[in-house]
């Protein structure tokens, strides 16, 4: 990925944790990197096709001026915030804010704060067996696109397919959304239980019906396993009515643990369960 660097950005601002820090100011240093593809404007010339640093040194200045800040994290954090929002063809940037004069009584250069933020791809599976099932769906959509920190939503199309595990229960519709996200593996998994909890999804039955179901599938490449999280998700390779629509979306793409493309996966599911 390509870059445009700023080197010791000055400007003067209002943050820390101190009272006189706030009312007195001082100089705070600015590095940053900014990813993203910049051949379109190497062969074009033109800046349309690119990120003008002017524009970007500017919104940092704004941002550094627009409140008061106690800590560095919280400053870059606002930075990165501001410019991914901003500018569609940044794919991730890098952010360090140094503090030149920290008072800690004894002399150093600088303390400071660097941070890494970008757009993350993700693909989060989507069920409904209860109640009105479309409307459940068409809620999970609308919250989802609502959020500031998402970009590029695609949907695949929707399928009516017989209860997995517990078959006690009416059939699903199930499609699986791809998005790219602002929001950690964590922060994305609030989220989608805050959607689910809207629409009163409950836990009594393991695979049980249920009137809204997120899960997060695919985040990146990513490969993580925590107690409450576990990505890719585990179950995805063994069900049809995930990888169906994951392949119209995503057919090509490898699964992180075994380098198998999706559409190989869903052929071979198929041909063991003639």
């Amino acid at each position: 990925m390509d870059r445009i660097r700023i080197r010791n950005l000055e400007i003067f601002g209002y943050h820390g944790v101190y009272e006189e820090e706030n009312v007195l100011g001082q100089k705070f240093l600015i590095d940053a990197d900014i990813f993203l593809d910049t051949r379109k404007a190497g062969l074009s010339d033109k800046l349309k096709d690119s990120v003008s640093y002017g524009d970007i040194i500017r919104i940092f200045k704004e941002e550094m001026n627009s409140q008061s800040d106690k800590l560095l994290e919280r400053v870059a954090e606002r930075l990165a915030r501001s410019i991914l929002l901003r500018f569609e063809m940044i794919d991730s940037v890098e952010i360090t804010v140094k503090k030149p004069w920290a008072p800690v009584m004894i002399h150093m250069d600088y303390a400071a704060v660097t941070i890494r933020r970008g757009w993350h791809r993700v693909f989060v599976g989507v069920g409904s067996n209860m109640g009105n099932r479309q409307g459940w769906l068409d809620l999970a959509r609308e919250r989802i696109l609502s959020g500031e920190e998402i970009r590029h939503f695609r949907q695949a199309s929707i399928f009516e397919t017989e209860p997995y595990g517990y078959t006690d229960q009416d059939p699903f519709l199930n499609t699986v959304y791809q998005f790219e996200t602002l929001l950690s593996p964590g922060e994305l998994l609030d989220h989608l239980h805050e959607i689910e909890n809207e629409a009163g999804r409950t836990r009594q039955i393991h695979w049980g019906p249920r009137t809204l179901d997120l899960d997060i599938l695919l985040y990146d490449k990513l490969v993580t396993e925590e107690e409450d999280l576990v990505i890719p998700h585990p179950e995805m390779t063994k069900r049809l009515f995930v990888l169906e629509p994951l392949c119209e979306l995503f057919p090509y793409g490898l699964h992180p643990l075994t380098g198998e493309r999706f559409c190989d996966i869903m052929d071979n599911l198929k041909h063991y369960e003639r």
